[in-house]
């Protein structure tokens, strides 16, 4: 008896040692992660819509692929890889076709400057090119039938011979005009010519179209190249009834985006971006969702309870709207019948729901999903009362359901001046999570209106996979100007936008040494675009990390005013423009302190970044140089703000990043991967002692 029960606690203990382990991520996995931008039912509901976008290694590009789902059969159909990404696709008012560009927008022939959209059968599975000209479309939009489209294109300077290659700043960079046109033509037979009349232009750029038959409107939101004013972001319609007239919907200094119709065409849907107003009407707030009535003109606003920011929606079929709020860290699926009622909120799985989309036939419904835990992929339920029991349709990042992805949880501190209660994700190292004592980085979200979320999306500024794997504590502070916390909190950085959001970063920092999370010799901080403002800022105010990693960050806000292509929200953050408060301008800028700082800075910036200047990067270089502060600056050739052309730069801005955290961060990292090493080692060793003994016992008994 005394034998048969040491050989079940023999067993039990195996049993634990035998637990199937995943794979660490690897470098070159985590970079071949897919993601999916856009998802779209047909009118029918038969179909859905999907594109994915993921790295072309061999072509140094990101390959955009459309597919077609259809729900019925369970079955997807490619259609094209060259999809291009500035207009989105849009299906035909019957379902029979779907339209697109195609990143090779002119024709084969290259002495030929005509350029073509693209028209998909459903019935004979062929795409067919429709010419449209030499201008450069901006949107489009399907008549209510299936042979006309109505598009915006960018007007063409006739007077621009005169100028040759010189540049007028004001009339070529800003104000920009377009053109509206119709296109008829007949899919059904090819040898019928298309027919290209003109609507009427209109003296902006125009960055939405949509079609109503409810009193025959044309609608389209407006657009700037330059957000310094935002009157030029407002909402228009043009009635056919008088194409001479152009009507205004808005006049709020909001920007308008995610244009939808409902069902009956009587009421327009759009989120509003909040941004700094020039008259000083408001103050930031989170994003929000409104509709027009199109008989009146009343604006109505949803979830104007709701205390997060409302990032998606989508109409029902009854009416109502399904709307993507984000409180904290999660953003999840809450409906509303009316204006008047509260959000009912959907119970589904912790994590990031997006991209949601609803079949006005039927009552179901598609959305990406993902989690820290789970990969990103599209999902679909019958009915959203069963949101729990949604089922994937694709299965595009499996691989990373078999690897050791780092276990996350939500932490909470105060700042020590206002006490102000602020939030951020930690990421644990393999094997280590709630481990103390750990080397710590920080990793500075963007925006600052965003928010570090309970949502995997591995890329080049989410990398804190990539690092948890080399042994560090990965910190997302979600600091003050963060959303999804109230539009309070998002506001209190005005006047003071890297003293206030950086002082919670640094008690976040302060708190996790006193709770013994974190070795507080073992420091390093890092972030993108206004993540990269807050860690230049960071390092003239303590000499505690001893790494950084700053991105696209900005050093001097007086000329990043003067250069950046969203020159408002500098002015707002600020309190005004630079000759009204020159002493913010100085006090926050981290150029007036550079003197003070001594840590080891890594610096990466787009050539041709127009959201935060690449001087920027160049002078923090040089002041750095000058102080003989250790510091690379790489910049990526052609490469804006986002590093959306070639892959291989975000791939490479993340293995440079890694070596200088190896080279300067935490020089006792690979004693600790030798300490783990031998561990793992000694672990199967007793596994392996394990096995034969109890094969030694069984034999005796």
């Amino acid at each position: 008896m005394l034998i048969q029960l040491y050989l079940l606690l023999l067993l039990q203990i195996f049993s634990c040692f035998s637990i199937e382990t995943k794979s660490k991520l690897s470098f070159d996995e985590f970079f071949n992660y897919t993601t999916f931008p856009l998802l779209k039912f047909s009118s029918t509901g038969r179909h859905l819509l999907i594109q994915t976008k993921r790295p072309s290694w061999n072509t140094n590009s990101y390959e955009n692929t459309l597919w077609l789902y259809d729900i019925q059969n369970q079955t997807k159909k490619f259609i094209t890889t060259n999809l291009r990404t500035s207009i989105q696709p849009q299906w035909s008012p019957s379902g029979n076709y779907i339209v697109f560009l195609s990143k090779n927008h002119t024709s084969i022939n290259k002495q030929q400057s005509e350029g073509n959209i693209y028209l998909y059968s459903l019935g004979s599975d062929t795409v067919l090119p429709i010419q449209i000209g030499k201008e450069t479309p901006l949107a489009l939009a399907w008549s209510n039938n299936d042979s006309s489209i109505y598009l915006a294109v960018k007007s063409i300077d006739e007077e621009n011979y005169l100028w040759k290659d010189v540049i007028q700043y004001r009339e070529n960079v800003i104000r920009k005009t377009s053109i509206i046109y119709r296109i008829d033509f007949n899919a059904n037979n090819r040898s019928l010519p298309v027919e290209k009349s003109l609507i009427r232009n209109v003296s902006f750029l125009i960055n939405q179209l949509l079609y109503t038959s409810f009193g025959e409107k044309l609608i389209f939101s407006s657009a700037s190249a330059v957000r310094e004013n935002l009157d030029d972001f407002e909402l228009y319609f043009i009635d056919f009834r008088n194409i001479s007239a152009l009507s205004k919907l808005t006049n709020n200094e909001i920007i308008e985006t995610a244009l939808q119709l409902s069902i009956d065409g009587q009421h327009l849907f759009f989120l509003s971006l909040h941004r700094s107003s020039n008259k000083k009407l408001f103050n930031d707030t989170q994003n929000r969702l409104y509709s027009i009535n199109l008989a009146n003109g009343i604006i109505t606003r949803f979830g104007e309870h709701f205390n997060g920011s409302i990032n998606g929606y989508t109409i029902e079929s009854d009416g109502g709207v399904y709307i993507l709020g984000q409180l904290g860290t999660e953003i999840q699926i809450y409906s509303q019948k009316l204006s008047t009622k509260d959000l009912i909120y959907h119970n589904g799985w912790n994590g990031t729901y997006e991209s949601i989309v609803s079949s006005y036939n039927h009552r179901s419904t598609a959305f990406v999903y993902s989690s820290l835990e789970k990969p990103m992929e599209v999902y679909f339920v019958d009915n959203i009362s069963q949101l729990i029991s949604a089922k994937a349709i694709t299965n595009e990042n499996y691989l990373f359901t078999q690897r050791n992805l780092p276990k996350t949880k939500v932490y909470n501190w105060r700042n020590e001046d206002d006490h102000r209660i602020i939030e951020g994700l930690l990421h644990y190292p393999p094997e280590k999570f709630q481990s103390k004592n750990l080397p710590l980085l920080v990793l500075i979200h963007g925006g600052p209106y965003a928010a570090s979320l309970n949502r995997l999306n591995l890329a080049w500024n989410n990398w804190a996979p990539l690092a948890v794997s080399e042994g560090w504590l990965v910190f997302e502070p979600n600091y003050r100007g963060s959303t999804g916390y109230g539009d309070q909190f998002l506001s209190e950085i005005r006047a003071k936008p890297l003293s206030r959001p950086g002082k919670d970063i640094l008690c976040g920092v302060d708190q996790l040494i006193k709770d013994g999370i974190v070795d507080p010799y073992k420091l390093a901080v890092g972030g993108f675009s206004y993540g990269g403002f807050l860690t230049n800022w960071l390092i003239t105010q303590t000499k505690r990390f001893n790494v950084a990693l700053s991105a696209a960050g900005a050093v001097d806000f007086t000329s990043t005013w003067g250069m950046m292509d969203i020159p408002a929200l500098i002015s707002y953050l600020y309190g005004g423009f630079p000759w009204e408060v020159p002493h913010i301008y100085q006090n926050e800028a981290p150029i007036y302190h550079l003197d003070k700082v001594r840590t080891p800075t890594h610096i990466v910036t787009g050539e041709n970044d127009v959201r935060v200047p690449t001087s920027q990067s160049y002078i923090l270089e040089r002041g750095l140089r000058y102080l003989d502060i250790p510091v690379k600056l790489i910049t990526f050739p052609k490469e804006g703000h986002s590093l959306s052309i070639n892959p291989w730069h975000g791939k490479i801005k993340v293995r440079e990043e890694l070596k200088w955290l190896q080279q300067y961060g935490n020089q006792s990292l690979n004693r600790d991967k030798s300490n783990n090493s031998e561990r793992q080692n000694f672990s199967y060793a007793l596994q392996l002692y394990m096995f034969f003994f109890s094969s030694v016992i069984i034999k005796n008994i």
